[in-house]
């Protein structure tokens, strides 16, 4: 295979969610794909919740994936904004034109999307921890910890935050960025409240952040995202312990008037999950090199206050294996890069943006409640649509780099 030429077979590193995708893309667009994941065992019961998009839904649609996701998720209106004191400061949704949000268990999406793949016949290698490539001139060769190795036209780095592929394309690209909060959240059987009628609440708390939502059945979700000033890793969390983390959650939220101190007490510890720091990637400088490239988190990690990091990893996912399906591979990554960095990079900013009014001091939480109100009414909706309104033409020819 010269560097002129299209590709056939690809290795996908990372088997969490953007890699399955991508892996059933390619095979959507005629590529052999195989995902190799440096965990032992699947990701069973692993993880919070997190909303998928229009836009995410989108992407899945272009592939014929779209209602793993309709299947198992609960539609979410709206968001709603409060204060501590309980004012409503806001509501925005995604304009009427474009589905819900849907919000999804991370443990069902993954099994659904496993469950996917495995329908289409997506070979999934499990223990397969990357060590090292080599360009073979026709192809790259993957190096496993345990002493295996595969070979493919190209290799796509899915393997999250803290990616091994993105060092060994740039061994001086950035690490991630912590973005002051520690993350909390618990799953609620049954509440004993009344349902939100589809509305997720953002509450800005006097201390921390809060968001629920009550679902028809009485079961609910919420999460915490606590203000902490110096890094702490997901294991430097877990080893404090999810008994010490509820009473700092108590007293955190004790006067705050919103219905977070009444759904952490009616939760057990046991339900705790401890989801560690808020992180973000900026400024990835480089995507791609030789037959190497980045998707998802490993190229663009958006923090979870954004509401868009599973969304926009299922975009450049499908966005990659259209432009590999029409273009000889080299041209492909790069008309990948060209049409999706601008708009994740737009993402991350404001992700960034809405951690700062979660980490706001004394003054700041006035004046943001005292402005959010004014400053949302004034916001032409449309203004903020184009996250949302977001459409690949899976059917459309990829145009090479100009």
């Amino acid at each position: 295979m010269t560097g002129t030429d299209h590709a056939r077979t690809a290795l996908v590193i990372g088997g969490g969610i953007a890699g399955p995708i991508a892996a059933m893309a390619l095979r959507e667009a005629g590529i052999e794909a195989s995902v190799h994941e440096a965990y032992d065992s699947t990701a069973d019961g692993v993880g919070g919740g997190m909303t998928i998009a229009p836009n995410g839904q989108d992407a899945l649609d272009a592939i014929g994936a779209g209602d793993i996701v309709r299947a198992i998720g609960t539609p979410v209106a709206a968001m709603g904004l409060r204060s501590w004191t309980g004012r409503d400061l806001a509501r925005f949704a995604p304009p009427a034109r474009l589905p819900s949000l849907q919000f999804v268990w991370r443990a069902e999406l993954y099994r659904a999307i496993y469950d996917e793949a495995e329908r289409r016949s997506v070979p999934v290698h499990h223990g397969k921890r990357l060590t090292g490539t080599t360009d073979t001139g026709s192809g790259v060769t993957a190096r496993f910890a345990d002493g295996t190795h595969a070979s493919a036209d190209i290799l796509i780095g899915a393997d999250g935050i803290r990616s091994t592929v993105r060092s060994l394309i740039d061994p001086a690209a950035p690490q991630p960025n912590y973005g002051g909060l520690v993350c909390f959240g618990a799953r609620m059987h049954r509440s004993g409240m009344p349902s939100t009628d589809g509305i997720m609440y953002m509450c800005f708390g006097k201390r921390a952040f809060f968001g629920y939502q009550v679902f028809d059945d009485s079961s609910a979700v919420w999460f915490a995202n606590l203000p902490h000033r110096a890094p702490m890793t997901v294991a430097e969390a877990q080893a404090i312990g999810a008994d010490a983390w509820m009473r700092t959650l108590r007293t955190v939220f004790a006067d705050d008037r919103t219905p977070a101190l009444e759904m952490i007490s009616r939760t057990d510890a046991g339900q705790l999950l401890i989801t560690g720091p808020m992180e973000n990637m900026r400024g990835v400088a480089t995507w791609t090199r030789g037959r190497m490239t980045l998707i998802g988190d490993a190229a663009h990690a958006a923090s979870s206050s954004s509401g868009q990091g599973a969304s926009i990893a299922a975009e450049s996912a499908v966005e990659l294996a259209r432009c590999l399906r029409d273009l000889p591979y080299q041209q492909a990554f790069a008309a990948y890069e060209r049409l999706r960095r601008p708009r994740v990079e737009r993402i991350i900013k404001l992700g960034a943006r809405t951690n700062s009014n979660k980490t706001a001091g004394p003054l700041g939480r006035v004046l943001r409640d005292l402005m959010m109100p004014t400053a949302m009414k004034l916001i032409n909706p449309e203004k903020m649509a184009w996250q949302y309104d977001h459409h690949i033409d899976w059917n459309a020819k990829a145009a090479p780099p100009t």
